[in-house]
């Protein structure tokens, strides 16, 4: 039997993989310190826990719309309004299984063989798989720590071609951390009207952003870029949701409409459990959001200063998200027990083997002189991890 030649090119989630490899190794025993996670450590807010219980205890345990319950999607419309100046109406809404699946529904409601989409790169893992899945082609624009990890205006345009259908914008970034301001997303939103382009808004980490700056969506920055754009969201990072799987979507009604047909047809209703949870999150007391910003800030700032102390690598002070991406240009070409650094994959593979440090290597992002940490462990987890990884470097030659 021949499998699906698309389906077959798929290449598994390195992030998945190497925190899974790390948990396993932990529960056999091992000493591993992992900066795989692309989670919150923290668990979910006991308000949104009893909500899921008293969901079940009501009976809501049963199908629901498959696009998602409608008080929900009344409380995404009033979040939306209240913190990103945008008006939807619940037509306008989807709730899936995660914000993956809505952007799986996405590119499957909007591709035809050969459309491109522009991803600037380094990129999250998911966005060029999932278009090759569908039959797009993700077009890569590199982007450089010089220029905080943002593109120009003439480099989009270099990747336009008539295929063209869509770009993405996914602030804050992961894995840089980078954050687009107004004048950044109006270049972007300016350059999609121009060309009668899609916008794909991933917006996953809004609440992450430290030093006080805010959020602001792609969408609120006209009246244009509002009907062009689908708005990517969840529950996942913010209210630390991540195995609630919980996302949404808006954008115009028309292709809202194609991407719950087709999840009509797939996987149906998210939990309905999760979306009462969901819903208690959105309406209920927003205080421990401010308290796991700050742990984060904190940890951050220790991660950026503890790096800067170690000799032969640098790192891009994020100001969003909880990843830091760690320059190892000057590392490449060094060995330890004649094992050679040739790049982030072996890096991240000797780094493990000889000093039980799990790390993400840039290569899963588009970028070989990198390497991702993700500071949503603890405090003491970040500091015996770093203390592991300078001694690694310094037993290099």
């Amino acid at each position: 039997m021949e499998l699906s030649r698309l389906s077959l090119n798929l290449q598994p989630s390195v992030t998945l993989e190497i925190t899974a490899k790390a948990k396993k190794m932990r529960e056999d025993g091992f000493d591993v310190i992992s900066f795989g996670a692309g989670e919150p450590d923290f668990n979910t807010p006991e308000n949104i826990i009893s909500a899921a219980i008293n969901a079940m205890n009501k009976g809501h345990t049963k199908y629901t719309s498959s696009s998602g319950i409608l008080e929900l999607k009344r409380a995404i419309c009033t979040k939306l309004f209240r913190e990103n100046v945008l008006k939807y109406d619940t037509s306008q809404i989807i709730v899936s299984t995660g914000a993956k699946q809505c952007l799986s529904n996405l590119f499957q409601a909007i591709l035809n063989p050969g459309d491109e989409i522009i991803i600037t790169a380094p990129y999250w893992i998911s966005y060029p798989e999932l278009i090759r899945l569908y039959g797009g082609v993700p077009v890569f624009v590199d982007t450089k720590e010089e220029n905080n990890f943002k593109c120009s205006r003439d480099e989009l345009m270099s990747a336009l071609t008539s295929r063209t259908k869509a770009i993405m914008v996914n602030s804050p970034n992961n894995p840089t951390g980078t954050v687009y301001d107004y004048d950044d997303l109006k270049s972007i939103a300016d350059f999609a009207e121009e060309n009668e382009l899609l916008i794909i808004s991933d917006e996953i980490y809004e609440k992450l952003i430290y030093d006080g700056k805010k959020h602001i969506s792609i969408a609120s920055i006209s009246d244009d870029a509002y009907e062009r754009t689908v708005v990517i969201n969840g529950m996942s990072k913010t209210y630390s949701m991540t195995g609630w799987r919980v996302g949404y979507a808006a954008g115009p009604e028309r292709i809202i409409e194609v991407m719950s047909s087709i999840q009509s047809h797939t996987t149906s209703n998210p939990t309905s459990i999760s979306q009462y949870a969901a819903l208690e999150a959105l309406k209920g007391p927003q205080d421990r959001i401010f308290y796991m910003l700050e742990q984060f800030e904190l940890r951050r700032n220790f991660m950026v200063k503890r790096i800067d102390e170690i000799a032969n690598i640098t790192c891009f002070k994020p100001m969003g998200a909880f990843y830091v991406m760690i320059n190892i240009t000057d590392l490449i070409g060094k060995k330890i027990n004649n094992l050679v650094i040739k790049g982030s994959e072996s890096l991240s593979k000797i780094l493990f083997d000889e000093s039980r440090v799990a790390v993400i290597p840039g290569t899963a992002f588009g970028t070989d002189n990198y390497i991702r940490l993700s500071y949503a462990t603890s405090m003491e987890s970040i500091e015996e991890g770093l203390d592991r990884l300078e001694q690694f470097i310094n037993n290099l030659i």
